[in-house]
């Protein structure tokens, strides 16, 4: 089989069986196999059977992301920079509901441990240059922080990508949230508001989802 078709067909297993787990139904070899075109064996071939699947299916999230945040230049405002984060952040999700679900499924390890700490240790990097230039008071806690930025995120992407609340929710509240919590930290409000303004930039829907208002 030639090369390409073969990381055509381990691609398709692993966005079929993140699709199948977002169904909160058994998501077993023939039903993975059924839903990308291919047979059992696939599964084997690339995977080594189901468990190799199903950490792939992970990192794969992990991948996207890693691959979406590296391509955001950083520049001189650091708190510009961590909005942009979140605002790419955000639009892996809406890109790959079915991985980015998956990739917090801790049920199963990840092949390469460190494609997640890079991710967060992108946003760790932003916020701790903002405390070195003054934006943020010197006593706050960059991991922290980032810890409180990711959890207010991914709760508020959650919601929308299991129908809770509608799309537009997401940039009607995710920017004036990040306001808050950087002035929180010592930001002024105006300065902050800038920053999350230069920083932002709204996401398309994940497929079904209602569209954002213009």
């Amino acid at each position: 089989m030639p090369r390409n078709r073969e990381a055509g067909v381990r691609l398709t297993l692993v966005e079929k069986a993140a699709e199948l787990l977002m169904t909160n139904e058994p998501v077993t070899l023939r039903r993975v196999a059924a839903a990308a075109g291919t047979s059992t064996m696939a599964v084997y071939t690339h995977f080594g059977g189901m468990p190799g699947l199903l950490r792939a299916v992970r990192q794969e999230g992990f991948t996207r992301l890693g691959a979406r945040l590296r391509t955001m230049a950083g520049t001189d405002d650091p708190v510009r920079d961590a909005m942009a984060l979140a605002s790419g952040y955000a639009a892996n999700a809406c890109t790959n509901p079915a991985l980015y679900r998956a990739m917090f499924d801790t049920r199963y390890d990840l092949d390469d441990p460190l494609a997640a700490d890079e991710t967060f240790g992108a946003l760790i990097g932003a916020l701790g240059r903002a405390v070195e230039v003054g934006r943020f008071d010197p006593d706050t806690d960059p991991t922290g922080a980032a810890v409180e930025l990711w959890a207010m995120a991914h709760g508020l992407i959650m919601l929308i990508l299991t129908g809770a609340l509608p799309f537009p929710t997401l940039a009607e509240h995710l920017p004036s949230m990040a306001v808050a919590a950087f002035v929180g930290f010592g930001d002024d409000p105006a300065a902050a508001r800038r920053s999350v303004d230069a920083g932002w930039s709204p996401p398309e829907p994940p497929s079904g989802a209602e569209p954002q208002p213009g």
